[in-house]
């Protein structure tokens, strides 16, 4: 029998690219047991995400190309499987999650039918493959899965098609499971829901689960052993109590650093005057009601952050303030103004002052244009900001404000990691220098000391400009870092708000004390305390 159920040992893959070669990964060993979860932990770049898909064979060779190493499943070397037997193993016995859930699912079929296409390609019966499809969209929390079946991926929020992704993996009940980024767009509650699943099916199956994260907390809450990756290497091993309280290398210890949640809180300035005042705001499709009588203001240089689950209605409130979508009651007013009742071209003088950062770049960024191009952009259509000249300049200062390098520019959005894509979505809002910046879930995909270096520029921005923003999100810790006034929403409604600091240390209402009961910490301490608390919110 073999050592391990899966074993990488020496693997280097490198990319020919026109700007030369691309060492990804170099000479990478570790090793994943039955039943085991195995955490990869690094930034984007690092080549987390290469490794595991050189498992799974899906490198593109050109450019990409092995250049060293084996990869053992159960012993028998995968670089040397024809393909034929990958086709047999992938699915079956080693699946994958990845990162962008949008760009994975088919948008011209229903998703019932792609999870069952899963099982279906593999030879079971279309009865039964459906059955299982229906079976696991209620095990990953999809809300009315038998008529969801016969939705397609755009009516499902981003956190849910993470789900369907996730139950799409499962179909077969592989022998390992690689997820890469599986949580990154989930709210805290799912989030925590989904890493229970996944150990429950290890503890039936025992399954062997690659985790590729940049979130410290999930490393924390679910691995039994992490690999720390920076440029394509292995600098770090060890259990995640190991590192978190004795971490060796300067890299591990500049991620623990960056973890957010442990600061000071802020207080809110009461005596500022609100310049956005939101009443009664309510919107309907067609039965179903997605925000309802919803009423907050926000103040000049304010955080005010709206946190809740998926489908709570928060992304559907920030849409409405900007005229992406009409609302069916309500009034906003902006310094006064009334916003809901503007035309489109009256609307486009408020453009500049509010912009949005999407919680999904690979939608929100045109394929077809640089990266210059899409920041400048903005100042082809308000060329009063900024002259010609300095476009190519301010585009550099810019990128490398959000941790890009200056030489992005000249790249396209395919080019760029999901994290790299979020930086530049952050880039263009910036550009136009508004008095208000809506962030749909804009860190979420970060990795953390990028996170952590976004959220200070947000910070000084805020401070030196007097940028208001709000912050819509599921990372609780960066919430309480970062904001001044807290907002809960649940099935559209509001069911509390008020300081920071008396949302996260005295939550009134039981909904607010089970998503901080869900939410993850770096310290694997904490994180254990954390569960045994949900445990006794769920049984109390």
């Amino acid at each position: 029998m073999a050592e391990h159920l899966l074993e990488v040992r020496d693997l280097s893959v490198r990319f020919h690219t026109a700007q030369g070669i691309v060492n990804a990964v170099n000479g990478i060993s570790w090793y994943l047991d039955r039943g085991e979860t195995l955490a990869i932990l690094g930034e984007s770049g690092s080549g987390k995400s290469v490794s595991a898909s050189a498992i799974m064979n899906l490198i593109d060779i050109p450019p990409g190309e092995i250049t060293s190493g084996e990869i053992l499943f159960e012993g028998r070397d995968l670089l040397n499987a024809t393909g034929e037997e990958r086709r047999h193993l992938n699915g079956r016995r080693i699946s994958m999650i990845f990162q962008d859930p949008l760009g994975h699912l088919n948008p011209v079929y229903p998703v019932g039918w792609q999870i069952a296409e899963t099982a279906m390609a593999h030879g079971q019966p279309k009865t039964e493959a459906y059955a299982r499809a229906l079976s696991l969209m209620e095990r990953v929390g999809i809300p009315n899965a038998r008529e969801s079946m016969s939705k397609y991926p755009h009516q499902f929020s981003g956190g849910q098609r993470q789900r369907l992704m996730i139950a799409m993996a499962l179909a077969l009940k592989p022998d390992i499971l690689i997820a890469d980024e599986p949580t990154t767009a989930l709210d805290v509650t799912v989030q925590a829901e989904v890493l229970s699943l996944l150990e429950e099916l290890q503890h039936e199956t025992g399954m062997g689960l690659l985790l590729i994260t940049h979130d410290l907390g999930v490393v924390a809450e679910a691995a039994d052993r992490a690999v720390v990756m920076e440029s394509g290497r292995i600098v770090e091993t060890g259990t995640p109590r190991e590192l978190y309280h004795n971490a060796q290398h300067p890299y591990t210890k500049k991620l623990l650093a960056a973890a957010p949640g442990k600061g000071e809180m802020r207080s809110p300035d009461e005596d500022k005057a609100p310049i956005l005042e939101v009443r009664g705001l309510t919107k309907t499709y067609g039965a179903y009601t997605a925000l309802d009588q919803v009423n907050y203001d926000l103040h000049a240089g304010e955080t005010l952050a709206i946190v809740g689950e998926s489908g709570s209605g928060k992304s559907t409130g920030a849409r409405l303030i900007l005229r992406l979508e009409d609302a069916t009651a309500g009034s906003v007013k902006w310094k006064g103004e009334e916003l809901l009742n503007k035309s489109p071209r009256e609307m486009g003088r408020f453009r500049r002052q509010l912009q949005m950062v999407f919680q999904d770049p690979t939608q929100s960024l045109n394929p077809h244009m640089s990266v210059f191009e899409i920041i400048s952009e903005a100042w082809v259509i308000h060329p009063e900001i900024l002259p010609k000249d300095r476009w190519r300049d301010r585009v550099a200062e810019l990128l490398t404000q959000v941790g890009l390098q200056p030489e992005h520019a000249k790249r396209y959005p395919h080019q760029f990691s999901g994290g790299q894509r979020q930086r530049i979505a952050i880039a263009r809002a910036l550009a136009l220098e508004p008095e208000l910046i809506i962030c749909d879930e804009a860190v979420s995909a970060l990795d953390v000391s990028i996170q952590a270096q976004v959220i200070a520029l947000l910070g000084k921005l805020r401070d030196e400009l007097g940028i208001a923003f709000i912050f819509i999100a599921h990372d609780l810790p960066v919430v309480r870092d970062f904001a001044d006034r807290v907002l809960v929403m649940k099935s559209g409604r509001i069911v509390e708000q008020g300081p920071v600091r008396q949302i996260f240390d005295a939550p009134r209402e039981a909904y607010t004390q089970r998503l901080l009961a869900a939410g993850l910490d770096a310290d694997p301490d904490i994180q254990a305390e954390r569960r045994r608390e949900r445990l006794a919110l769920a049984t109390g």
